[in-house]
């Protein structure tokens, strides 16, 4: 991701420079210099890399998934489109991983398909998945050539700028999930382009959530309106990536404060006792969405009333531990405990 704010500007921010400034980029070139070559989480990035270089991008003008049941036409086609997502990030760290030309040009490829095929909908539950391939941006534009740069730069413009324009004229949702992957997807976006206009109008819209969608107590709304720790970390999640980015760019969002007190750190510190065991909750019983109804009844048995497993917020936890260091420990024992692992590329940013 490009750097065009000054230092003076990243320092104002948010109250000065945290204790460890990365670079530019959540991932950047240099973050392999840490990764040995016999890591397994290495080899099974290498392995994945290697089985898609003969396969081709399958980009499609119109991904949508939001609202849709098992079965829909436009469902299974975009689920099938979206398996590009992570395949191109895996081409991505290969080439990082081990400096072959071979999956540099295959992960040209894909970026360039998608840019030119896909039309944005600025739906960010259909969208979410395109987090990937701006990671995928930042591991290989240096080394792309300039007409792909440009017209990737031109790609993450236009989603910056129309998430951001969205979200300013008011959206459904403004302050439930929804909004939450509105900002990871604006933030990650407007960081890449480095426009400082549009870094600021991300990092407003970030305070914006924190303040609207965390209570004071670090409950979420969605918990309140979804009866579904399901819904805390699907919130969180694209909050902590935002986060994430701005960190790689000197800036503190994980630990700004709303007015009424509410903050990342805080629903994190929230979520932890059902993370642990020590608190349970069944899943959906009073959810006040008729659709989680329906998708149960359509036999997605994750929207029934069920238990909620502590897995799901592995992920969770290995995104945070990335932005404090003291969820260090406990990311690795609830990783262990639950046998789920994170993404693999936060366990080798992790290293």
């Amino acid at each position: 991701m490009k750097l065009l704010l000054s230092s003076a500007v990243a320092l104002l921010a948010f109250g000065g420079l945290p204790a460890r400034a990365q670079g530019h980029a959540i991932l950047d070139a240099g973050f392999a210099r840490a990764v040995a070559p016999d890591d397994p989480v290495a080899r099974r990035i290498r392995g994945r890399a290697g089985a898609a270089l003969e396969r081709p991008p399958g980009a499609i003008p119109r991904l949508h998934t939001e609202g849709t049941l098992p079965g829909k036409g436009i469902r299974e086609i975009s689920l099938t489109a979206k398996q590009d997502q992570g395949i191109v990030l895996a081409l991505a760290l290969a080439w990082r991983l081990t400096g072959e030309r071979r999956y540099l040009d295959q992960t040209a490829r894909y970026l360039e398909n998608w840019a030119d095929v896909y039309r944005m909908s600025f739906n960010p539950i259909d969208e979410t998945g395109f987090d990937t391939l701006l990671l995928a941006t930042d591991l290989t534009e240096a080394d792309l050539p300039p007409a792909l740069r440009g017209k990737l730069d031109a790609f993450w413009r236009k989603m910056a700028a129309g998430y951001l324009d969205a979200m300013d004229a008011g959206p459904r949702n403004a302050n439930t999930n929804w909004q939450s992957h509105r900002i990871k997807l604006a933030t990650m976006a407007a960081f890449q382009t480095g426009d400082a206009t549009l870094i600021a109008r991300a990092r407003a819209a970030f305070r914006n959530q924190v303040g609207a969608n965390i209570q004071a107590d670090g409950s979420v709304f969605d918990f309140h309106e979804r009866d579904a720790l399901h819904y805390v970390t699907y919130d969180l999640d694209p909050l902590l990536m935002a986060a994430l980015a701005a960190r790689a760019h000197g800036e503190d969002w994980y630990g700004w404060k709303s007015p009424s007190g509410s903050s990342l750190a805080g629903a994190l510190a929230w979520l932890e006792p059902y993370a642990t065991g020590e608190k349970t909750h069944v899943e959906f019983v009073r959810s006040r969405i008729q659709f989680d109804r329906d998708r149960a009844a359509a036999g997605q048995k994750e929207y029934a009333p069920h238990p909620w497993d502590p897995g799901n917020a592995v992920n969770t936890y290995a995104l945070a531990r990335l932005l404090a260091p003291g969820y260090r420990a406990f990311a690795a024992k609830l990783a262990e405990r639950t046998g789920r692992q994170p993404a693999d590329w936060i366990v080798l940013l992790a290293r």
